[in-house]
C-alpha cells in the first residue's frame, strides 16, 4: 500500500478544521461569558494587580521597607513615616503617587515605612513598635513620628501631601511653606538636565 492512498480527501480535511474553529470560538465566548478577568489594571477598581508602589506610584525603591519600624523609632535622627496600605485598593493606588512623591522630598531624612495590612498578624495586644499597633481599620493609614518617636499625625484616607508636608516642616523645624521657595525635582536624566540648565 502507498502511503499517499491512506491520505483522508481533501473535503473531510476542512470540515475537521471548520469543526475545530467553531470548537475554539465557542470556548472562547463560552469563557467570556464566564467572566474571566482581564489582564488590565485599574486605578479605579479594587482588584489585586501587584504592590501598588511599583504599579501606580513608580517606585519599586519602596517596597520591601529598608528599615523596620522598631529600628526607625530606635533611630534619634530621624523622623518615621508609616504607610498603612492595601494593594487591591483603589484608594491606596491613587495615593502610591503622593507617597512616592513625599519620598522624592524626604527620603533622605525620614523612614518611609509602607506596611501592607494583610501582612500585619491579628494578635490581642501589639508593642507600639509595630504597625498594627496604629492600625485604626481603614486605609490608607499615614503616621508620622517625630525624632522621638512620638505621634505627630495619624490620618486614614487620601492625606493631602501639603497637610503630611506642614508636619514634616514642624518636625524638621523648616519654614513653613508659604515663605520658604517651592521646592522642585531634579531631573533625574543627566542629559535632559544639562540641556535645561
Amino acid at each position: 500500500m502507498n502511503f499517499f492512498q491512506l491520505q483522508s480527501p481533501p473535503n473531510a480535511a476542512r470540515r475537521w478544521r471548520r469543526s475545530l474553529t467553531k470548537l475554539l470560538l465557542l470556548l472562547v465566548l463560552f469563557s467570556y461569558c464566564l467572566g474571566i478577568p482581564s489582564a488590565l489594571a485599574g486605578i479605579n477598581d479594587d482588584n489585586y494587580e501587584g504592590n501598588v508602589f511599583v504599579l501606580y506610584g513608580g517606585n519599586a525603591s519602596l517596597v520591601p521597607p529598608k528599615t523596620t519600624l522598631e529600628k526607625s523609632m530606635a533611630a534619634s535622627d530621624r523622623a518615621t513615616l508609616l504607610v498603612l496600605y492595601l494593594d487591591d485598593c483603589s484608594d491606596c493606588k491613587q495615593y502610591a503617587s503622593a507617597v512616592s512623591r513625599m519620598q522624592a522630598f524626604y527620603g533622605r531624612a525620614t523612614d518611609i515605612i509602607p506596611v501592607n495590612v494583610d501582612t500585619i498578624l491579628p494578635e490581642l495586644t501589639y508593642k507600639p513598635t509595630e504597625p498594627g499597633y496604629y492600625y485604626k481599620g481603614a486605609v490608607p493609614q499615614i503616621i508620622v513620628f517625630d525624632k522621638a518617636g512620638k505621634v505627630v499625625l495619624n490620618e486614614t484616607g487620601q492625606v493631602p501631601y501639603e497637610r503630611v508636608d506642614d508636619t514634616l516642616r514642624e518636625v524638621f523645624d523648616l519654614l513653613p511653606r508659604t515663605e520658604s521657595a517651592e521646592l522642585k525635582r531634579r531631573s533625574f536624566n543627566e542629559f535632559s538636565s544639562e540641556v535645561t540648565e
